[in-house]
């Protein structure tokens, strides 16, 4: 029954969610170099993967979120305190997201666990004892890929923050609450250019008129993610790859870090009854945070840093612990 409580208490000035949301995107964590690596598919696509090797046994993989890459700051503070705790990383890029476009028609999507499976078999050539750590669209991918199957043999634990385990509730919190416009019309303008930009390459395989009236993501999901990657509309994509239903198989120690007050989830994202039915599956839910916010303070390393490294440091050496806090059951809500 490994529901924990937290310990994350902000200041209240910092008690809003859109508050530790915005200030969590705009707080500047120091910048890092990577070594780059081309990972080549068997599709005839490729995977920009960045690497901070320090030459320690163990392994942290990173997934980003919508429209991220390894150079988010979220991104790069994690790699920074993974490295400073002892563990070489991985910041792998999805498709599309490195700076230079893929080489296909497709791109990358909520639910993409293959691309993620192929990475970490390219890592376990070099690492026996890997963790994983995924943010928002990213934590999608890796709690899918944990419960979906078993995972590689060498995948110790896995951590993720602020994850939309319901996609189709999430779609619809950020397409239909007013206050979540702002956060829309970013993520839009960006995956609307990344269209624009692909039908100039592939004119048949996209058609692009009427672009400018898609308003919401439920309108970019029929229109192109789906029938790019194989699924029948926007609902079919959302069913098959929510997170949600796959939490109960994981068998590695995981944690689901999400904030009560995270406006791109709902309750449908809170997964208290498949914690308390696992020995693995760990769900931690503060009350405040925001979306891959969890600020003390208006400067410094976020709150998620220092847990993410803490839960992982205790899977990889005792899957048995309670990570540091007497997992305790909780009511579900």
């Amino acid at each position: 029954m490994p529901v924990l409580p937290s310990r994350f208490r902000p200041p209240f000035l910092l008690s809003n969610g859109h508050v530790q949301t915005i200030l969590g995107a705009l707080n500047e964590r120091p910048g890092i170099e990577y070594a780059r690596e081309r990972l080549e598919l068997p599709d005839g696509d490729f995977l920009d993967l960045d690497w901070r090797r320090l030459g320690q046994g163990r392994l942290a993989i990173l997934s980003h979120g919508l429209e991220g890459s390894s150079a988010g700051g979220y991104i790069c503070g994690t790699a920074a305190a993974m490295n400073a705790a002892g563990w070489d990383v991985l910041a792998w890029n999805m498709r599309s997201c490195s700076g230079e476009p893929n080489r296909l028609p497709r791109s990358y999507h909520s639910g993409e666990s293959g691309d993620l499976r192929t990475v970490i078999q390219h890592a376990a050539r070099e690492y026996s004892s890997i963790s994983l750590i995924g943010f928002s669209l990213g934590g999608n991918v890796t709690l899918k890929y944990l419960g979906e199957a078993p995972p590689h043999p060498a995948i110790r634990g896995a951590a993720c923050v602020s994850v939309p385990v319901d996609l189709r509730a999430s779609a619809d919190a950020l397409d239909q609450h007013w206050q979540n416009r702002v956060y829309l019309r970013r993520f839009l303008a960006t995956m609307l250019a990344k269209v624009e930009a692909k039908a100039r390459r592939f004119p048949d395989a996209f058609d692009i008129s009427g672009l400018e009236q898609i308003r919401t993501l439920r309108e970019f999901d029929d229109r192109f993610t789906a029938p790019l990657h194989g699924f029948a509309s926007a609902e079919d994509y959302w069913a098959r790859c929510s997170a949600r239903q796959f939490l109960p198989a994981i068998t590695v120690p995981t944690l689901l870090l999400n904030a009560g007050n995270d406006s791109f989830l709902t309750s449908h994202s809170m997964p208290f009854a498949e914690a308390q039915g696992s020995r693995s599956f760990f769900f931690e839910a503060p009350a405040s945070g925001g979306h891959v916010g969890f600020l003390g303070g208006l400067r410094g390393a976020p709150w998620y840093e220092s847990r993410v490294v803490e839960f992982l440091a205790s899977s990889a050496f005792n899957p048995n612990t309670a990570f540091g806090i007497a997992a305790r059951r909780q009511p579900a809500g």
